[in-house]
């Protein structure tokens, strides 16, 4: 077993990209994710890897795009505003068929907002924030060690379903120190070229990596052989917790850093007597929608906590599908919703209940 180490978890993203085997860095500095290139400034240099700052969020995205074009791990970080000016670029390489991992710590919005922890970019991650019918397969960790568990998985399924994959955290986990330990460390060497990479054709007929076609009924193809990539992930790729839901008739959902808060709540309500549980989604798109449907017939209500006004609550009514009462609570702009002030609107709501 490997050593346990301290770290802050913007720089324990960047230590797992580095021991996954991933060996070039583009990025834009934006707070609360700066701790990830300036990790990566220092280190990689060392690993024989490369860290290049661009001159914008537009342009890195770019970078990462040619050099996942060229068969290599590659990895790009952001918060909010950035990831918002990454979109067309992650749109192109959707279409392209591209493997990516990207981070997004998430801060406060809309516009440029604040620099304070948020859930608010849900939708962007989850429903496409770009053009184009594609998806990206996104992940919410919710710990400092799950985010080291994670990030050689994301690589893996990029890689697996040529697609870009997204870490979604909120600015607390990105913030957040806590004790990891790494079990792997991936050589670059060790990592096979994929035949479809751009590497020169000597040798081989020529590759060709593109996101258009000009072709209507070709590009049809294009879209539905995605959408055949999507819903393929979704049969195999799909991740959730299930936390003291055995015996619960009171369900939270909630994912990341809430999913924290609401186990401290748990703990609580359950010495009161109170049979409450929770489910979070680890893969927020795919969204675990039948695993979270099989718990209604036992619950007395669910309760939807996040930190934006309202995003998840819509994938979690589509789990329900209204056959059982859903609530919402949450904060915005980056103030984080605490343990007293959950306890006392679940408390509420057990009393309108009855």
């Amino acid at each position: 077993m490997s050593e346990k180490i301290f770290m802050k978890g913007s720089e324990a993203i960047a230590e797992a990209v580095i021991k996954a085997g991933c060996r070039f860095f583009y990025g834009y500095p934006i707070t609360p994710q700066n701790e990830i290139p300036e990790y990566f400034a220092r280190k990689m240099p060392l690993v024989g890897g490369l860290y290049l700052q661009a001159e914008s969020e537009v342009a890195g995205i770019n970078m990462v795009y040619g050099t996942a074009s060229a068969g290599k791990r590659v990895f790009t970080s952001t918060s909010s505003p950035g990831f918002s000016l990454m979109q067309e670029g992650i749109s192109y390489i959707s279409g392209a068929n591209v493997p990516v991992v990207v981070a997004n710590v998430v801060r406060g919005g809309p516009g440029l907002g604040g620099i304070s922890p948020a859930q608010s970019d849900y939708f962007q991650a989850t429903k496409g924030g770009g053009h184009g019918d594609y998806k990206l397969l996104v992940i919410a960790p919710s710990t400092v060690q799950e985010i080291v568990d994670l990030v050689p998985k994301a690589f893996e399924l990029a890689e697996k379903y040529r697609t870009v994959v997204e870490l979604l955290l909120d600015g607390i986990l990105g913030q957040m120190m806590e004790a990891v330990e790494f079990n792997y460390d991936v050589k670059p060497e060790d990592l096979p070229t994929p035949s479809w990479a751009l590497t020169g054709a000597k040798g081989r007929s020529k590759n060709l990596i593109l996101s258009f076609n000009l072709d209507p009924e070709k590009l049809e193809i294009n879209n539905l052989e995605l959408n055949k990539k999507y819903k393929e992930i979704e049969k195999n790729e799909k991740m959730w917790e299930e936390y003291n839901l055995e015996d619960a008739e009171y369900i939270f959902v909630a994912f990341g850093t809430v999913a924290r808060i609401i186990k401290s709540v748990i703990e609580v309500e359950r010495k009161k007597g109170y049979k409450v549980g929770l489910f979070r989604p680890i893969t927020l798109c795919p969204f675990p929608y039948e695993e979270l449907r099989k718990f209604v017939p036992q619950a007395k209500f669910f309760f939807d906590v996040e930190m934006n006004l309202g995003q998840m609550i819509e994938d979690t009514r589509l789990s329900i599908l209204d056959k059982k009462p859903t609530y919402f609570y949450g904060r915005t702009g980056g103030i984080v919703p605490t343990t007293v002030e959950i306890i006392e609107q679940f408390e509420k709501l057990i009393k309108e209940v009855k």
